[in-house]
């Protein structure tokens, strides 16, 4: 195998497949058999062209949660990752030039060059392959690449970097959760749900999802995971459901993982007094949201971006999906072919009446 398959966002709403030769690889680099690849809730907007960081370089290729398995790698970088070819391992969204002022501070996820799988590095030009919508992708020397043992299959494996491993940084690192603490999460999707699994580790009670009328079988598994109240919005007041399952304080920590400015707003009439409150989500750069604020200064409330996994929050996440103690891969609804990628796509992105999908992949070799 000399050339790799890759489907390329060409401009806005416009994808279609491409061939490219698969780059040498060196002392320091490698190159990866992709196993399986999430659509992640922000790719739609990518092929669609919304902005949110900055213009999107195209041609590129989508993807950025992902898993395969080691296909070529340099002497240097195998004794510096501690894998061997042919081991299955997780690569991070994100990993910086490097030489910016946020990577020389440590922060390669807000690298001011953007380098990052998926979603901001061009395809037009050799090495190509920086996106998993493909069967092979490129091993940056740079890359975060975490092994995993084969006893984590590609289901498991695809849910850890940029589900799990996120809600580990954005509930636990950045929001806090801890024992006894209160957790109210706008939005059961993949990252509410996963949010769910991580508020359960910390020991956070009561656990409260808030989700739609549609939403009801993510509500249910969401009671899988172990929330305690699940909330639907469209028959119940979610105010008064939090207020009632915490004795009338409302939540220590919220986050709104609904992907509406609507949730940020409810996330707020949520919140205790002194409560944190996480948002994490991409609204777009030009969507205005609106907030009651007064809330914010006369409850005192923290409000806290999050953007992207990282090392110690996937290392965790690995550890979490070892322990085989929720049925995560069940968040798995649909799977396609690397040529259906688009269909994959415009279905997350909600093109398809009647179609809710929760966790959506794509596998290069089906």
């Amino acid at each position: 195998m000399s050339t790799s398959r890759s489907m390329v966002v060409t401009k806005p709403d416009r994808m279609e497949m491409r061939e490219f030769q698969l780059p040498s690889i060196g002392p320091d680099d490698g190159l990866l058999k992709v196993e399986l690849v999430g659509v992640c809730g922000s790719d739609p907007g990518i092929f669609r062209g919304k902005l949110s960081r900055g213009p999107r370089p195209y041609p590129l290729i989508l993807g950025h949660e992902i898993v395969g398995r080691i296909h070529q790698m340099g002497p240097e970088a195998q004794k510096r990752y501690g894998v061997r070819e042919g081991d299955r391992v997780i690569i991070e969204y994100a990993f910086g030039c490097g030489a910016c002022r946020a990577c020389m501070a440590g922060k390669y996820t807000l690298c001011e060059k953007m380098y990052c799988y998926g979603s901001m590095i061009s395809c037009q030009d050799p090495p190509h392959l920086f996106g998993a919508y493909s069967e092979y992708l490129y091993i940056h020397s740079r890359a975060m690449v975490h092994k995993i043992e084969d006893d984590v299959t590609p289901e498991l494996g695809v849910l850890v970097g940029a589900v799990l491993g996120n809600a580990v940084r954005w509930i636990s690192r950045i929001g806090n959760a801890s024992a006894g603490r209160s957790v109210a999460i706008v939005g059961p999707g993949p990252m509410g749900l996963a949010a769910v699994v991580v508020a359960k580790e910390c020991g956070a009670e009561p656990i409260m999802v808030m989700g739609l009328e549609r939403d009801k079988p993510r509500l249910d598994m969401a009671q899988r995971f172990g929330a305690d109240v699940v909330v639907n919005v469209d028959r119940a007041d979610a105010e008064e459901a939090v207020s009632r399952a915490t004795g009338g304080a409302m939540a220590d920590l919220v986050m709104d993982v609904s992907g509406h400015p609507s949730g940020a707003a409810l996330g707020l009439s949520l919140a205790g007094v002194g409560a944190t409150v996480v948002l994490p989500g991409l609204y777009g750069a030009s969507t205005p949201v609106p907030l009651l604020l007064d809330r914010v200064v006369v409850k005192e409330l923290k409000l806290l971006g999050a953007f992207s996994q990282d090392f110690e929050s996937v290392e965790a996440a690995i550890k979490v999906i070892r322990r085989h103690k929720y049925p995560l891969e069940d968040m798995i609804t649909h799977s396609f072919a690397l040529s259906d990628a688009e269909k994959a796509v415009r279905m997350v992105g909600g093109e398809y009446e009647g179609e809710v999908p929760l966790k959506v992949v794509i596998n290069p070799w089906k």
